[in-house]
């Protein structure tokens, strides 16, 4: 028997002794609703914790369902902007006749439905961060109006001529490979690089099986307020079964 791993049973069987928050830096901790215990999500947060504390733009990559706007919501709490709002938008979920003026405004009377003035995503994001989802979603038109927002802070409400200032910090993600699509021609290669000033890649559970029974017991006891656990049996093939 290792007393190391019967240790961390019987722990886990009995709800007791449950293993402190971990922290990133001093004032850095993981919240408590982040389940995470693989070495390769620790270095993840780590890296978060660095470049969180900067005003650089970052680019979250990794497969649908991995955490990404989890991500995202860790690194503006960890940052200077923490006061500041959390705006987020999902680009593929707009469409694009509607997501200009989702994330610039738009003015009274810019086009047919227009009957009041809208403030955008990116002048309620001022002075915190804007989320963008889906960023390898949006067609070139509207990455062309991006290009502009991240190369000086400026942008215009549709159907006005008067620049906007907009102090925001970007953090945008993606299930696509935007290499791949810069040399398609899908994805501006300029808006690309001014994006990925800094990539953390998120890995599937499948690479990080460390994780799986944590989380399974976190849902089980979330689920039933505590009053079940996982058999010996369960957790064993919970925790050496290849996902998917």
């Amino acid at each position: 028997i290792d007393l190391d791993e019967l240790l961390v049973s019987v722990r886990l069987a009995t709800g007791i002794a449950p293993q402190p928050a971990l922290r990133f830096g001093d004032d850095k901790p993981l919240p408590a609703t982040i389940i995470a215990r693989s070495p390769t999500m620790h270095d993840l947060f780590r890296d978060a914790a660095l470049v969180a504390s900067s005003e650089c733009r970052i680019l979250l990559t990794g497969e649908s369902g991995v955490g990404k706007e989890v991500l995202a919501d860790l690194i503006h709490a960890w940052s200077s902007r923490t006061g500041g709002p959390m705006v987020k938008v999902n680009c593929a979920a707009i469409p694009e006749t509607l997501l200009e003026s989702e994330l610039f405004g738009h003015e009274k009377g810019a086009f047919t439905g227009a009957v009041a003035l809208r403030v955008g995503r990116f002048e309620l994001a001022n002075g915190g961060t804007i989320f963008l989802d889906e960023i390898g979603d949006m067609s070139p038109k509207l990455q062309s109006k991006l290009l502009r927002v991240t190369q000086d802070g400026c942008f215009q409400r549709v159907g006005s001529n008067t620049e906007i200032q907009t102090n925001t910090r970007i953090l945008a993600a993606t299930n696509h490979n935007l290499e791949e699509a810069v040399k398609t021609g899908n994805f501006r290669e300029d808006l690309y690089y001014r994006l990925n000033v800094v990539e953390l890649n998120i890995p599937p559970l499948r690479e990080r099986t460390d994780d799986i029974l944590p989380l399974a017991s976190h849902f089980i006891g979330v689920f039933t307020q505590g009053r079940a656990r996982f058999s010996s049996s369960v957790a064993d093939c919970l925790g050496r079964y290849a996902w998917p």
